[in-house]
Formats: structure tokens, C-alpha cells, sequence
């Protein structure tokens, strides 16, 4: 091919943005972009793909990024022999791969899949599982905080969807931006690991509604109101760990942050029976815009829980076993996570219902202090249980951000 015929994916993210710009202006022009034909040239509608999370930091991308429209769950096992020299090589091929594809450009060995793409908000997470360390030669930096969670009442576990030596999660905002780093991560682990599962999510695309909103989940609910925020000042202790190892964790994991993926199927058609009285009982929240009912007829969404408030009938508003009053912190010892799920939906089962839920990822700095008594206290006494199976469960230790010239575990690895 000469010179005058080559395209880079620099090239067309140049046309793309500008593009972009004449796209915002034409917005006003009402219908005049739904006449388009196919012989006219494309007019990008909004400035999605062009948007970029920086690759390097004090933490890793994906925990407080922005909910993203797609997303891809992978877990890997370190393959027989690999140990740690081979560890360590997988992940400097996985961060180069990934630093490139969050910043727009051509990694190596690309398929060229998503050649015509932005960045799209693309976000590449690492992580590592409890039986990693032993395979890499690491035992003696085996974090306390891996613990094995404990078993719950409401666990129907498959093991082969379970666990893991790698974690990866990938999130975009465009599809095929999230397809294609997929498909590049898994031909640049070689023989060094082996696919052990794979979830694939979605959420509400950026822009499909007026205004930003919190998202809803695949019972119509939203979804994340009491997640904890970065402006408070608990924030990073209770989802980071610390830079000065205070808490007994190794130093490698300064910055870093433990994720507790659930695979939950909703049994979406027995709670579609419902009525929506009694769904808002189950979760103690109306369903049309989030507010608690302890609120009454009135309140929105951040309206605080009020869990002592009682009706006309000398009744609590909020039900004993409503989820929000089972969930919120003061019922669990000040316990918080930061959740970040995604929905997903795998077709349907045998008997015709949807195979569909919640891929429940939550972030903490010690998931002993964090999920697990939250979780205690859900699968005791939530009424939303009922409707809920947990069918995989994984914990992953995963470390702070890479500065620039290095990879993502490379303080762990080079240690």
C-alpha cells in the first residue's frame, strides 16, 4: 500500500473530532440529520468518542470513572510453568496494549476492529485473585485482606464462573471500542494464561436522558442513590488503601482498592408480577424517581432515610426487611462499598425466563470491613432476596495506578 493510501486510526480520530464539532452546530437543525442518506457524508452526533480516561494515576481507571454503556468481566488463570517472570511479562504486554487503546491509539498486534473508533472513554482495570500469588512465587505477599468471603445462604455458586488468578474489566462507552481492547487482551496473553470466564455488561448510554441521572437496573430500579461519593471525607479510606501501609496491608497495594464481583441473576419474571405498590415496598424507595417512601408523597431521590417514620396506620413507612433500611450504613456498623455494576442479559433459560441481571462489582479498601457485612446483614434479612440468586462470586486484590514508564503490578511483580 503507498504512502498517499494510508490511514492511521490518529487520522480518522482527527476527521472524527472535527466531525464532532459540526455535528454539535447542525444538533439544532431538528430533523435534518434523520434525512440523511447513505451517500451523504457521516455527521458524528455528540462528542462520546472522543472523550479518553488517562491510563496512569495514583489509582487505576474504572473505580470512580463514570458508569460506562459497555462492559466486558474476565477472569484468567496463570498458566502451568508461567510463574512470575512470565506474570510479570503478561502485564507490561497488557498495560503497553491498554495505555494505548485508552488514549486512541493503534496497539501493538492490532485487528483493526476498531480502527475508525475514539477512545470512547475506554478504561482497562487489573486485578489479582488469591491463588495468584502462590502460582507466582508470592506467597509471603499475599495480602490478609484476600481472605476467602464467606459463604451465604443466598450463594447457588458455579465454579467454574467463580474465582480466578487475573481479573480484567474493561468498560466504554462505544461496543466495539470495548469488543476490540477485549480481543487484543486475549491475544496478547500468549500462553501465559488461560480464559477462566467471561461476563459481558451494559448500562444507559451517556446522553440517553435530559439530564444525568442515577442509573436503573434491570428491575426498573434506581440504582446506586447511597453510593458513597469523593467529595466526602471518608471517601478514600474506606475505597483506597492507604499510601502508608497503616492498616498491616503490603506496600505494593498503596493506592490500591479490593473489587468483589457477583454475578446476580434477577428472577425478573416473578418480580414483574408484582404490583408496583409492593415492589416499592420490597425495595423502600418509590420507583418513578428514587425518593423513600418515609418522604410520603413528596421528596426526591437524596431525600435522607427516614427509618422510624410511621403512616397513618401507626406502621414504619419503610418496611423491616425493605432493602435501603437493610443496606444503609447505619444498619451495618457504618460498613460502606463503592458499587459500580452492570447489567447484563444472556438469552434465556430452559423453562423460557431471562437470564439476566446485575454484574455487581464494589469497591472497597478491605472487603472484611466492607462487602461482607454488608452482605451478612442482606442475606439475614433483605426482602429483595427472594427475588435475587447469586450465582458467582470472585475477590480481587487490585493495586494503585502505574505511573508513567511503568505496569500496572509492577511493585508487586519486581519487588
Amino acid at each position: 500500500m503507498n504512502e498517499q493510501n494510508t490511514i492511521t486510526r490518529r487520522s480518522l480520530l482527527g476527521a472524527a473530532g472535527a466531525a464532532g464539532a459540526a455535528g454539535l452546530v447542525a444538533g439544532g437543525a431538528g430533523g435534518a440529520a434523520a434525512a440523511q442518506t447513505l451517500h451523504d457524508d457521516p455527521t458524528a452526533l455528540a462528542s462520546v468518542g472522543s472523550a479518553t480516561v488517562p491510563f496512569h494515576g495514583d489509582h487505576q481507571a474504572g473505580i470512580t470513572t463514570a458508569l460506562q454503556a459497555r462492559g466486558h468481566l474476565i477472569a484468567f488463570d496463570l498458566a502451568a510453568g508461567a510463574g512470575r517472570k512470565g506474570a510479570a511479562a503478561l502485564l507490561r504486554r497488557w498495560s503497553a496494549a491498554a495505555e494505548a487503546m485508552t488514549a486512541g491509539r493503534v496497539p501493538s498486534g492490532d485487528n483493526q476492529i476498531a480502527l475508525d473508533a475514539g477512545p470512547s472513554s475506554l478504561t482497562v482495570t487489573f486485578g489479582f485473585g488469591r491463588t495468584f500469588f502462590a502460582k507466582a512465587g508470592l506467597d509471603k505477599q499475599l495480602p490478609g485482606s484476600l481472605a476467602p468471603l464467606p459463604d451465604f445462604s443466598s450463594d447457588e455458586l458455579v465454579a467454574a464462573h467463580c474465582d480466578g488468578d487475573l481479573w480484567v474489566q474493561i468498560g466504554s462507552d462505544d461496543g466495539l471500542v470495548a469488543f476490540h481492547a477485549l480481543r487484543i487482551l486475549q491475544k496478547e496473553a500468549g500462553g501465559a494464561a488461560r480464559l477462566r470466564w467471561q461476563m459481558n455488561g451494559f448500562n444507559r448510554t451517556p446522553g440517553a436522558t435530559a439530564e444525568p441521572r442515577t442509573a436503573r437496573n434491570l428491575m426498573g430500579q434506581i440504582d446506586g442513590t447511597n453510593n458513597p461519593k469523593p467529595s466526602e471525607p471518608t471517601f478514600d479510606r474506606r475505597i483506597f488503601v492507604p499510601a502508608s501501609g497503616s492498616d498491616g496491608s503490603p506496600e505494593w497495594m498503596a493506592g490500591g482498592s479490593y473489587a468483589v464481583v457477583r454475578r446476580i441473576r434477577m428472577l425478573l419474571d416473578t418480580w414483574d408480577n408484582l404490583s408496583l405498590e409492593r415492589q416499592e415496598k420490597v425495595i423502600g424507595r418509590r420507583k418513578s424517581d428514587g425518593a423513600p417512601l418515609s418522604a410520603g408523597s413528596g421528596g426526591t431521590e437524596t431525600t435522607p432515610v427516614d427509618l422510624d417514620k410511621r403512616d397513618a396506620d401507626n406502621l414504619l413507612a419503610i418496611a423491616s426487611d425493605a432493602h435501603v433500611r437493610v443496606a444503609k450504613p447505619e444498619s451495618n456498623g457504618g460498613a460502606a462499598i463503592l458499587r459500580r455494576p452492570w447489567s447484563y442479559h444472556d438469552g434465556f433459560r430452559d423453562d423460557g425466563a431471562p437470564d439476566a441481571g446485575l454484574l455487581f462489582v464494589c469497591w472497597q479498601s478491605d472487603p472484611l470491613t466492607g462487602f461482607v457485612p454488608v452482605q451478612r446483614k442482606l442475606d439475614s434479612g433483605d426482602g429483595l432476596s427472594r427475588y435475587l440468586r447469586h450465582e458467582s462470586s470472585a475477590l480481587f486484590a487490585v493495586p494503585g495506578g502505574a505511573a508513567k514508564g511503568e505496569y500496572v503490578g509492577q511493585r508487586l511483580l519486581e519487588t
